[in-house]
Parts: structure tokens; C-alpha cells; sequence
């Protein structure tokens, strides 16, 4: 991968986001041919953390059907990231 910024595409702003940021958990839109290793260096290197775990899942488009035409479109497929930080490590980009 180039660099930090082409990893991480951007952060997931949702309930279950915010829960895990109770436990130190932050989730990110990632790059999909990045690797877990990739992605913890771009996070600490972005974030100046130190990320204890990184869990993947690939998620598929959904089907959405478009009414003037009467057919069918698909949302593209994403890979999120659920990056665990050490300790008390923070992102303050979250915390605000």
C-alpha cells in the first residue's frame, strides 16, 4: 500500500461505532486489498496510538432498485475494520 490515507478510507459514524469506543474499539472503511498489518500501521502511523488487535469482515453491496427505470442497481462491497487500541489510547478525531 502507498501510504496511511489510501488505507484507511474513512471512519463508520454509527450506534454500534459508538458503543465499541466505550471499549476502546474504533471501525474504519478500509482499503479492500489491505492487510490487517497494513491497516494497524496506518492507524498508528495516522493516529500516534498503539493498536493492540485488528479484526476484517467484507461486507456485500446491497441490491437497490432504481423507480424510474424499474431495475436493479447494486451498492458497491466494503471491508471495515475493527481496530482495538492499547490501554487507555484514544483518537480524538472520535472523541469530539
Amino acid at each position: 500500500m502507498a501510504s496511511d490515507r489510501s488505507v484507511l478510507i474513512r471512519p463508520i459514524i454509527s450506534e454500534k461505532s459508538y458503543a465499541l469506543m466505550e471499549t476502546g474499539a474504533y471501525v474504519f472503511v478500509v482499503d479492500p486489498r489491505a492487510s490487517k498489518v497494513e491497516i494497524r500501521e496506518a492507524v498508528e502511523g495516522a493516529f500516534g496510538v498503539h493498536v493492540a488487535s485488528v479484526n476484517t469482515l467484507n461486507r456485500k453491496g446491497k441490491r437497490k432498485r432504481n423507480r424510474r427505470q424499474s431495475t436493479f442497481g447494486r451498492r458497491s462491497d466494503t471491508k471495515r475494520a475493527i481496530v482495538r487500541l492499547v490501554g487507555d489510547d484514544r483518537i480524538e478525531l472520535f472523541e469530539s
